[in-house]
């Protein structure tokens, strides 16, 4: 007797779960040297999970690679690498710090935001180790240059992105094929949202960062942003700080990454205040995003994640 599966049982959480999945096993099938970039953020663990249940009981078919700009929060680096050794996955960590000391990197100040610099370092680990696919945790709703990736998101011999130069992507059909030097990023949640992370987070009962739900944190009022006040980001003159209650919505370089005001202390709770933003992740916590200047899409155009 044949027995099939009633879809209409399935949420909206399982269609996006099984084309995840099918989009990981689509690059370990088609990509010689695939990477999956694991910086311990919700993105990334959530890719993880669906890493976990795409090869699971064996062992990915890629190592994790995290390019670390060498201010990034402790409290991340520390779950990044804790995470890696209770999953048993080969763990590469690249730094911005190594660039530096090679001058590939060259920063006007030392606490200059290192976000960008980070494509430089990617773009030498992808040559130092052949990858041909980059595996990534971006999603279309977090900017609008994000929006005009394609999932499999082809860059040139110089780690480069053309938006006009993407291959189309109908029925679901990936064109994986690269010459020497090229690759591919690839985005496998790059369809959901961060309402969706955040109900996928909560379904599966994901670990993450303390950061990322409610603490008391001093900050200063800057240009609609909540600064965390640090070594890196101190106040400016005039500026008076204050001891408020935040999260984080996103965790990267400490220099240009802000939290928001918030009590939401579990997913439960995330998920209802996400609910009714009407603001980006990256929008309503991002420094070097509020500048023409340092714009996703020129960003992205020189190699970005």
């Amino acid at each position: 007797m044949t027995t099939t599966l009633d879809t209409r049982t399935r949420t909206h959480l399982d269609w996006l779960e099984a084309q995840a999945i099918y989009i990981l096993r689509e690059v370990a099938a088609e990509c010689a040297r695939p990477v999956l970039l694991f910086s311990g953020g919700k993105d990334s663990v959530v890719l993880l999970r669906l890493a976990e249940k795409a090869f699971r009981p064996g062992a990915f078919p890629f190592p994790l690679l995290h390019v670390d700009t060498g201010h990034n929060f402790d409290e991340v680096i520390a779950f990044r690498d804790a995470r890696a050794a209770e999953l048993g996955e080969q763990l590469i960590v690249r730094s911005v710090e190594d660039s530096i000391a090679r001058g590939s990197v060259v920063l006007r100040r030392e606490t200059d935001s290192r976000n960008a610099a980070q494509a430089v370092t990617l773009l030498e680990a992808i040559e130092e180790f052949g990858f041909d696919a980059c595996i990534g945790g971006a999603r279309r709703d977090e900017e609008k240059a994000r929006a005009k990736e394609r999932i499999f998101s082809f860059r040139d011999e110089f780690g480069q992105w053309d938006p006009k130069a993407q291959r189309p992507e109908l029925w679901n059909l990936y064109n994986t094929q690269v010459h020497k030097g090229e690759n591919m990023r690839v985005f496998p949640i790059s369809n959901w949202t961060e309402l969706d992370v955040w109900q996928y987070i909560a379904r599966e009962n994901l670990a993450l960062p303390s950061l990322y739900y409610a603490h008391a944190r001093e900050v200063v009022r800057r240009n609609g942003l909540l600064v965390p006040v640090t070594p890196l980001t101190p106040p400016a003159a005039g500026e008076t700080p204050e001891v408020t209650t935040v999260r984080f919505r996103t965790v990267g370089d400490i220099s240009c990454t802000c939290p928001v005001a918030s009590t939401a202390d579990s997913p439960a709770a995330i998920i209802a205040e996400t609910a009714i933003t009407d603001i980006t992740e990256r929008g309503a916590t991002r420094m070097d995003d509020q500048t023409s200047e340092a714009s996703m899409e020129r960003r992205k155009k020189e190699g970005y994640f």
